[in-house]
């Protein structure tokens, strides 16, 4: 076998794989449909307002509101307290 028919073979078993994957998410189960409906309820009934993508510190909280400078509020070498300031941008 030639390595140029390993390969295509190789990327449509992968291609084949991701079309199943992309496939299977598109219909919910109603196991999701459950739990988006629970999570929404505890937001209406918590009031709350805004994304929490990380609780460490106040620059990682939510990307849209974070204070990007608040990581270097030591002094401008400092090296990040929290793990997640290494994700965030």
């Amino acid at each position: 076998m030639r390595l140029s028919t390993g390969f295509l073979l190789l990327a449509g078993i992968g291609l084949a794989g991701i079309a199943c994957i992309c496939l299977n998410s598109s219909s919910p189960s109603p196991r999701q449909m459950s739990l988006t409906q629970e999570l929404r309820r505890i937001v209406r009934v918590n009031e709350l307002t805004d994304l929490c993508l990380f609780t460490e510190a106040r620059y990682t909280r939510h990307p849209a509101v974070a204070d990007l400078h608040s990581a270097f509020q030591d002094h401008p070498s400092a090296l990040d307290h929290f793990p997640s300031g290494s994700i965030m941008p």
